[in-house]
């Protein structure tokens, strides 16, 4: 049986250490994610593309992609699609997906102003340091009316449901990640991470904050998943 690793990023989200958090779990980092989300990743991906509606010709920037699986799915569309991450480990781990590929901080996007017409950061968002900086530096290189698309975890709308999802989170899902993960300790920084994080309205005012226009979102699951949506107005 192989040795796992123990390495987790504090929740004040130092690059390096979130980095190197996921280098950690990216070999085994797809499977996990499908065993702990009960297989309701691939839908989390498919709402994710609906609600960019990417088009033919399109260029759009998947960040946070970690292997390219949220990448893949972008190129479904007919779009040109590019994957970016800061975790070196993971973009390795997907080197096998026929994407391009491109290591990138969010906080500081090795891109030119109006670069793309949409932008995805999926499951990423709660990882940087500075959400605010990114939704700005986001903002700058897409293209006047193009659009966002944030799909993260979310708060859970159903008062009943949201009781029992924090009870997973908190103690069920490192005992799962126990079994299925190359880095187990890994998600107990997602569970924290979880927990800490906005809901969905304010969310969406520190998105309109940063610059985006029309800011909406849309819940997915019970609200253990929403989508933001925003615009970059011409």
């Amino acid at each position: 049986m192989a040795k796992t690793q123990s390495n987790r990023a504090s929740l004040d989200k130092q690059p390096r250490e979130v980095a190197s958090m996921f280098d950690g779990v990216a070999r085994r980092y797809d499977l996990t994610n499908t065993v702990i989300a009960a297989g309701q990743d691939r839908y989390w991906r498919w709402a994710m593309r609906q609600a960019l509606a990417p088009r033919p010709g399109e260029r759009l920037l998947d960040l946070a992609a970690g292997t390219g699986v949220s990448t893949l799915e972008l190129q479904k569309s007919g779009a040109w699609s590019l994957a970016a991450d800061f975790s070196l480990g993971m973009l390795a781990a997907g080197r096998f997906r026929q994407v391009p590929m491109v290591a990138a901080d969010a906080m500081a996007l090795p891109f030119a102003d109006e670069s793309f017409d949409g932008v995805t950061i999926s499951f990423g968002l709660r990882n940087v340091a500075d959400i605010d900086l990114a939704m700005r530096e986001m903002l700058r290189v897409t293209k006047p009316g193009g659009r966002l698309v944030i799909s993260e975890f979310s708060t859970p709308v159903i008062p009943g449901f949201r009781t029992l999802y924090m009870e997973y989170l908190m103690k069920a899902l490192p005992k799962v990640a126990r079994a299925v993960s190359s880095n187990p300790d890994a998600y107990v920084y997602l569970a924290e991470s979880i927990r800490e994080w906005p809901n969905q309205r304010r969310l969406a005012e520190r998105v309109a904050e940063a610059g985006w226009s029309s800011v909406k979102w849309r819940n997915l699951t019970g609200g253990v998943v929403a989508l933001h949506r925003g615009y970059k107005l011409g």
